[in-house]
């Protein structure tokens, strides 16, 4: 009985690893997906849920990338900025935009606020100090996120007073994680 046992168990090890290779692989991605059958994750922040749409890391896309993002009510983004033009669309329920447009200052600063709300659009400018709130009590945040120059290497910041230079890179971003390749450099 070990032996077949045995057999099943390597086989599905070996089917992990094939699903999680080719999650990473541009190879064989058919041209239309079905977006509930995406690979989606919270990355360890409670009240998020993340799919990339269409990335670079995971897709080969070399100028845009594509992701839809759902917060609960009372989860957020982290207060952050990145070197690449950001494009929201807002699907349902309602929440908060906080701006700070100082990235010439020392610090972002004190935010201005913008309501979001199902069907608005809003873009965020390079390096502007940016996070999205879903501060509706009853209803989760779903947004469809476009980002240029992918992918985007994010400075987090502990709050808006904290100094540009005191922010933290992530990079590669969670969900690009598990799918980035350092590149190999072409030099001798």
């Amino acid at each position: 009985m070990a032996g077949p046992c045995l057999v099943i168990f390597f086989a599905l090890l070996l089917l992990s690893a094939i699903a999680e290779a080719s999650q990473c692989s541009v190879k064989g991605l058919p041209l239309v997906r079905n977006i509930s059958e995406l690979p989606q994750d919270n990355y360890g922040r409670g009240g998020l849920s993340h799919i990339t749409i269409a990335g670079s890391v995971m897709h080969g896309m070399k100028e845009v990338e594509l992701w839809l993002q759902t917060f609960a009510p009372g989860s957020a983004t982290p207060i952050h900025r990145h070197s690449c033009e950001e494009v929201f669309v807002v699907l349902k329920g309602s929440g908060t935009l906080y701006l700070a447009s100082n990235s010439h200052e020392k610090y972002p600063g004190k935010p201005q606020e913008f309501k979001i709300y199902s069907n608005s659009t809003f873009h965020i400018p390079v390096n502007d100090a940016h996070q999205v709130w879903n501060t509706n009590e009853h209803e989760d945040l779903q947004i469809l996120v476009v980002i240029s120059r992918p992918p985007v290497k994010v400075f987090i910041y502990e709050d808006w007073f904290m100094p540009h230079t005191a922010a933290k890179l992530k990079f590669p971003f969670y969900w690009d994680e598990q799918c980035f390749q350092v590149p190999q450099k072409d030099e001798l």
